[in-house]
Protein backbone atom coordinates (compact mmCIF):
# COMPACT_ATOMS: atom_id res chain seq x y z
CA UNK A 1 0.00 0.00 0.00
CA UNK A 2 1.32 3.47 -0.91
CA UNK A 3 0.27 6.72 0.82
CA UNK A 4 -0.67 9.01 -1.68
CA UNK A 5 -0.88 13.23 -0.65
CA UNK A 6 -2.89 15.07 1.97
CA UNK A 7 -3.27 18.32 0.06
CA UNK A 8 -4.18 19.33 -3.22
CA UNK A 9 -1.77 20.28 -4.96
CA UNK A 10 1.78 17.87 -3.11
CA UNK A 11 3.06 15.21 -5.53
CA UNK A 12 4.01 11.59 -3.60
CA UNK A 13 6.51 9.80 -5.45
CA UNK A 14 7.79 6.23 -5.38
CA UNK A 15 9.94 4.37 -7.25
CA UNK A 16 9.49 0.29 -7.21
CA UNK A 17 12.78 -1.57 -6.36
CA UNK A 18 12.04 -4.59 -8.37
CA UNK A 19 10.74 -4.35 -12.25
CA UNK A 20 7.56 -5.34 -13.29
CA UNK A 21 6.01 -6.57 -16.51
CA UNK A 22 2.29 -5.81 -16.62
CA UNK A 23 -0.52 -5.81 -19.33
CA UNK A 24 -2.76 -4.37 -16.87
CA UNK A 25 -2.66 -2.33 -13.30
CA UNK A 26 -5.25 -1.97 -11.16
CA UNK A 27 -5.17 0.44 -8.42
CA UNK A 28 -7.69 -0.56 -5.36
CA UNK A 29 -8.08 3.00 -2.91
CA UNK A 30 -8.02 1.99 0.95
CA UNK A 31 -8.18 5.14 2.52
CA UNK A 32 -8.60 9.14 1.63
CA UNK A 33 -8.21 11.98 3.58
CA UNK A 34 -11.01 12.52 5.59
CA UNK A 35 -10.57 16.50 6.18
CA UNK A 36 -10.82 16.69 2.30
CA UNK A 37 -12.85 15.68 -0.97
CA UNK A 38 -12.52 12.26 -2.11
CA UNK A 39 -10.40 11.81 -5.73
CA UNK A 40 -6.89 9.89 -7.23
CA UNK A 41 -4.78 11.27 -9.42
CA UNK A 42 -2.29 8.46 -10.46
CA UNK A 43 0.71 8.32 -12.80
CA UNK A 44 3.08 5.30 -13.98
CA UNK A 45 6.25 5.48 -15.61
CA UNK A 46 7.86 2.42 -17.16
CA UNK A 47 10.80 1.68 -19.55
CA UNK A 48 10.00 0.41 -23.45
CA UNK A 49 10.11 -3.61 -23.59
CA UNK A 50 11.33 -5.13 -27.02
CA UNK A 51 10.08 -8.33 -27.85
CA UNK A 52 11.25 -10.53 -30.76
CA UNK A 53 9.67 -13.50 -31.11
CA UNK A 54 10.74 -16.74 -33.63
CA UNK A 55 8.26 -19.63 -33.65
CA UNK A 56 9.60 -23.35 -34.14
CA UNK A 57 7.22 -25.98 -35.46
CA UNK A 58 9.04 -28.86 -34.15
CA UNK A 59 11.46 -30.09 -37.10
CA UNK A 60 13.59 -26.24 -37.51
CA UNK A 61 15.92 -24.88 -35.03
CA UNK A 62 17.94 -21.78 -34.97
CA UNK A 63 22.28 -21.90 -34.94
CA UNK A 64 24.21 -19.23 -33.74
CA UNK A 65 27.76 -19.51 -34.29
CA UNK A 66 29.46 -17.55 -31.45
CA UNK A 67 32.40 -15.03 -31.90
CA UNK A 68 35.82 -16.72 -30.91
CA UNK A 69 37.29 -13.37 -30.36
CA UNK A 70 34.57 -12.01 -28.05
CA UNK A 71 34.48 -15.81 -26.20
CA UNK A 72 34.98 -15.99 -22.31
CA UNK A 73 35.06 -19.53 -21.36
CA UNK A 74 34.86 -18.33 -17.63
CA UNK A 75 31.07 -16.82 -18.44
CA UNK A 76 28.13 -17.78 -20.22
CA UNK A 77 24.57 -16.29 -19.69
CA UNK A 78 22.09 -17.27 -21.69
CA UNK A 79 17.98 -15.84 -20.79
CA UNK A 80 15.05 -16.50 -23.21
CA UNK A 81 11.19 -16.80 -23.08
CA UNK A 82 8.98 -20.04 -24.07
CA UNK A 83 5.57 -20.96 -24.65
CA UNK A 84 4.55 -23.92 -25.84
CA UNK A 85 1.60 -26.66 -25.90
CA UNK A 86 3.98 -29.75 -25.90
CA UNK A 87 5.01 -31.41 -23.18
CA UNK A 88 8.73 -32.17 -25.15
CA UNK A 89 10.88 -30.85 -26.55
CA UNK A 90 14.54 -29.60 -27.12
CA UNK A 91 15.45 -25.86 -26.08
CA UNK A 92 18.67 -25.48 -25.88
CA UNK A 93 21.67 -27.57 -27.01
CA UNK A 94 25.46 -26.78 -27.33
CA UNK A 95 28.03 -29.93 -27.56
CA UNK A 96 31.83 -30.74 -28.24
CA UNK A 97 34.24 -32.92 -29.58
CA UNK A 98 34.82 -35.24 -26.84
CA UNK A 99 31.35 -35.95 -25.57
CA UNK A 100 30.67 -32.45 -23.73
CA UNK A 101 27.16 -31.09 -24.08
CA UNK A 102 25.25 -28.68 -22.39
CA UNK A 103 21.11 -29.69 -22.95
CA UNK A 104 18.00 -27.80 -21.98
CA UNK A 105 15.33 -29.74 -22.75
CA UNK A 106 11.39 -29.91 -21.62
CA UNK A 107 10.65 -33.41 -20.20
CA UNK A 108 7.00 -34.25 -19.35
CA UNK A 109 6.10 -30.88 -18.95
CA UNK A 110 9.26 -29.63 -16.50
CA UNK A 111 12.61 -28.28 -17.65
CA UNK A 112 15.55 -30.16 -17.33
CA UNK A 113 19.29 -29.00 -17.71
CA UNK A 114 21.50 -31.57 -18.29
CA UNK A 115 25.41 -30.61 -18.56
CA UNK A 116 27.59 -33.88 -19.28
CA UNK A 117 31.50 -33.80 -18.91
CA UNK A 118 31.59 -36.20 -21.82
CA UNK A 119 34.81 -38.88 -21.14
CA UNK A 120 33.32 -40.85 -17.57
CA UNK A 121 36.61 -42.81 -17.28
CA UNK A 122 38.05 -38.85 -16.45
CA UNK A 123 35.44 -37.14 -15.12
CA UNK A 124 33.96 -40.19 -13.03
CA UNK A 125 33.13 -37.96 -9.87
CA UNK A 126 30.84 -35.17 -12.17
CA UNK A 127 30.38 -36.89 -15.10
CA UNK A 128 26.82 -35.97 -15.49
CA UNK A 129 25.05 -33.22 -13.75
CA UNK A 130 21.21 -33.14 -14.47
CA UNK A 131 18.93 -30.31 -12.60
CA UNK A 132 15.25 -30.45 -13.08
CA UNK A 133 12.79 -27.27 -12.53
CA UNK A 134 9.18 -26.11 -13.10
CA UNK A 135 5.77 -27.92 -14.11
CA UNK A 136 2.82 -27.67 -16.15
CA UNK A 137 5.12 -25.41 -18.24
CA UNK A 138 3.23 -26.67 -21.44
CA UNK A 139 0.62 -24.52 -20.55
CA UNK A 140 1.05 -21.83 -23.62
CA UNK A 141 1.87 -18.99 -21.29
CA UNK A 142 5.18 -17.90 -21.25
CA UNK A 143 7.77 -18.78 -19.13
CA UNK A 144 11.22 -17.23 -18.95
CA UNK A 145 14.41 -18.83 -18.40
CA UNK A 146 18.12 -18.01 -17.47
CA UNK A 147 21.88 -20.11 -17.55
CA UNK A 148 24.67 -18.33 -15.42
CA UNK A 149 27.33 -20.10 -15.73
CA UNK A 150 30.87 -18.02 -13.93
CA UNK A 151 33.57 -20.45 -13.58
CA UNK A 152 32.46 -23.80 -11.78
CA UNK A 153 29.51 -22.10 -10.38
CA UNK A 154 25.67 -22.41 -12.07
CA UNK A 155 22.83 -21.17 -11.52
CA UNK A 156 20.08 -22.15 -13.19
CA UNK A 157 16.71 -19.86 -12.81
CA UNK A 158 12.83 -21.01 -14.19
CA UNK A 159 10.20 -17.98 -13.73
CA UNK A 160 11.75 -16.74 -10.85
CA UNK A 161 12.48 -20.43 -8.95
CA UNK A 162 16.66 -20.40 -8.75
CA UNK A 163 18.85 -23.49 -8.30
CA UNK A 164 22.46 -22.65 -7.20
CA UNK A 165 24.97 -25.45 -7.77
CA UNK A 166 28.62 -25.93 -7.39
CA UNK A 167 30.50 -28.47 -9.44
CA UNK A 168 34.09 -29.56 -8.63
CA UNK A 169 36.85 -30.24 -11.21
CA UNK A 170 37.31 -29.92 -14.69
CA UNK A 171 33.53 -28.33 -15.01
CA UNK A 172 35.00 -24.61 -15.51
CA UNK A 173 36.92 -25.78 -18.66
CA UNK A 174 33.97 -27.63 -20.58
CA UNK A 175 35.07 -28.80 -24.06
CA UNK A 176 32.48 -27.17 -26.58
CA UNK A 177 32.49 -26.06 -29.88
CA UNK A 178 31.83 -22.70 -31.25
CA UNK A 179 27.86 -23.53 -32.28
CA UNK A 180 24.80 -23.10 -30.26
CA UNK A 181 21.74 -24.49 -31.47
CA UNK A 182 17.98 -23.36 -29.94
CA UNK A 183 14.62 -25.29 -30.75
CA UNK A 184 16.57 -28.90 -31.23
CA UNK A 185 19.81 -30.58 -32.16
CA UNK A 186 20.64 -30.15 -35.95
CA UNK A 187 22.67 -33.02 -36.70
CA UNK A 188 22.71 -36.10 -33.95
CA UNK A 189 26.08 -36.39 -32.37
CA UNK A 190 27.84 -38.00 -29.31
CA UNK A 191 26.21 -36.90 -26.79
CA UNK A 192 23.22 -38.83 -26.58
CA UNK A 193 20.39 -36.79 -25.17
CA UNK A 194 17.30 -37.74 -23.87
CA UNK A 195 14.13 -37.52 -26.53
CA UNK A 196 16.08 -35.34 -29.33
CA UNK A 197 12.55 -33.84 -30.18
CA UNK A 198 12.72 -30.17 -31.41
CA UNK A 199 10.64 -27.64 -29.86
CA UNK A 200 7.23 -26.70 -30.95
CA UNK A 201 6.60 -23.31 -29.65
CA UNK A 202 7.68 -19.75 -29.82
CA UNK A 203 10.90 -17.98 -27.95
CA UNK A 204 11.13 -14.39 -26.64
CA UNK A 205 14.62 -12.46 -26.63
CA UNK A 206 16.90 -15.07 -26.95
CA UNK A 207 20.23 -13.42 -24.99
CA UNK A 208 23.45 -15.13 -24.93
CA UNK A 209 25.96 -12.87 -23.29
CA UNK A 210 23.85 -9.75 -24.54
CA UNK A 211 23.65 -10.62 -27.90
CA UNK A 212 20.31 -10.26 -29.20
CA UNK A 213 20.06 -14.47 -31.32
CA UNK A 214 16.71 -13.11 -33.03
CA UNK A 215 17.65 -9.65 -33.91
CA UNK A 216 20.71 -11.83 -35.69
CA UNK A 217 18.48 -14.15 -37.45
CA UNK A 218 16.16 -11.39 -38.63
CA UNK A 219 18.68 -9.53 -40.09
CA UNK A 220 20.47 -12.53 -41.93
Amino acid sequence: AFSGNTNADSVVYYKLQHSIEARFLRFVPLDWNPNGRIGMRIEVYGCTFRSEVVGFDGKSCLIYTLNQKLMNALKDVISLKFKTMKSDGILLHREGKNGDHITLELTKGKLSLLINLGDTKTHASNAQINITLGSLLDDQHWHSVLIEHFNNQVNFTVDKHTHHFHAKGEFSYLDLDYELSFGGIPVPGKSGTLSRRNFHGCFENIYYNEVNIIDLARRH
